[in-house]
């Protein structure tokens, strides 16, 4: 695992996409087709703009996988995750193949089904994370399951995560915020070629040193399994991470 630190937000952005293996045209000359799992949230909005500029990647070639979305939450609301990587990612990059998660369908178990075949068919060269307050991954909450092999589930949303929402403005209070959402499962994302988190907010400062100090994957840090083999950077802005 490798960290990254950088002098402020936009940097985490631009210097975030830099460090991403896969993605270096340094590394990958010619235009890069591939598969990708990408987060959203306010504290990823630098990263999405600093990758939708890269050149070197042959965006209609492009597959998309969708992280997490809250249960019961329209689209069109702001706080929609698919509202944000549509907006800020899949139509601004001219990206053709996206695999939404329909939070507010009628059927959630068939939307996680269809979702999760299509995933478990299309082997993920990145996943772009991040790590929330109370360490979670996508929307995995501590205690978080690390044992399920299911790509998507439902999980409760602890109340740490829901005031992170209202903290940051999606909402106006608790009360308004989804208690599910859709998540991705860690193994899934642990199954990605490359991980990069992109962490940019001192709020997030103790997740982070949490995540380096843990000596093993614990379940209670989420974070944590960010210790497997699988290559993984974390990106932050100037933290007080050590």
């Amino acid at each position: 695992m490798a960290l990254r630190v950088f002098n402020d937000q936009d940097f985490v952005g631009k210097g975030s996409c830099a460090e991403s293996g896969s993605y270096d045209p340094r590394r990958h000359p010619g235009p890069w087709p591939g598969t990708l799992i990408a987060a959203t949230g306010r504290s990823q909005f630098e990263f999405l703009a600093a990758l939708t500029e890269f050149t070197d990647i042959d965006w209609g070639l492009v597959e998309v996988f969708h992280l997490d979305e809250y249960v019961g939450l329209p689209a069109t609301h702001p706080a929609s995750f698919r509202k944000i990587l549509l907006e800020r990612l899949v139509n601004k990059a001219g990206i053709a193949k996206f695999h939404p998660l329909d939070g507010d369908a009628s059927d959630l178990s068939e939307v996680i089904r269809k979702v999760g075949k299509a995933l478990a068919s299309a082997p993920v060269d990145i996943a772009f994370v991040g790590i929330g307050e109370n360490g979670h991954l996508a929307f995995n909450d501590p205690p978080a399951d690390f044992e399920t092999e299911e790509p998507y589930l439902i999980v409760t949303l602890d109340e740490a995560c829901r005031r992170q929402q209202v903290g940051e403005a999606w909402f106006s209070d608790i009360s308004q915020v989804p208690k599910q959402a859709i998540s991705m499962s860690i193994r899934q994302i642990m199954k990605a070629k490359e991980i990069l988190a992109v962490v940019p907010d001192s709020r997030k400062a103790q997740a982070v040193k949490a995540c380096l100090r843990a000596r093993s994957v614990r379940w209670r840090l989420p974070q944590s399994c960010a210790r497997t083999p699988t290559p993984t950077c974390i990106s932050t802005g100037s933290l007080p991470v050590c």
